[in-house]
């Protein structure tokens, strides 16, 4: 656990910001070095800014994205995993779709995510 919250509760509250689509939480919740991996973004991303700058991108093409977590759960005192659904629009196409996958965030001592990584 990080700071008395657990990691699954702070994974929660990050899919929270997102589907809410609050950059301002999101930004909040990652580390400075973050690491963030996943296809919807382009790959390996590194640094906050530079992980936000993908974000506002992705979700410029895709704002009408939400998720749903099927899973939560707590693997260790620092990482958590979830398996989710997410459906999304594309704002230039008009092309609907949906995907699963799974997240595993790896949190610090302050309970700042320092990694992500998406698979799905």
């Amino acid at each position: 656990m990080t700071q008395g919250i657990e990691p699954a509760e702070i994974l929660r509250r990050y899919h929270a910001a997102i589907n809410a689509l609050d950059f301002d939480a999101i930004e909040a919740m990652f580390a400075a070095d973050i690491v963030y991996s996943s296809g919807g973004i382009g790959g390996i991303v590194s640094g906050r800014d530079s992980v936000m700058a993908a974000f506002r991108a992705y979700f410029e093409q895709y704002p009408d994205q939400h998720a749903e977590d099927e899973a939560v759960e707590t693997l260790s005192a620092t990482m958590a995993r979830s398996i989710w659904t997410l459906r999304a629009t594309n704002a230039q196409t008009g092309t609907s779709y949906s995907r699963q996958g799974t997240e595993t965030v790896t949190i610090d001592g302050s309970g700042k995510i320092v990694r992500v990584a998406v698979e799905g």
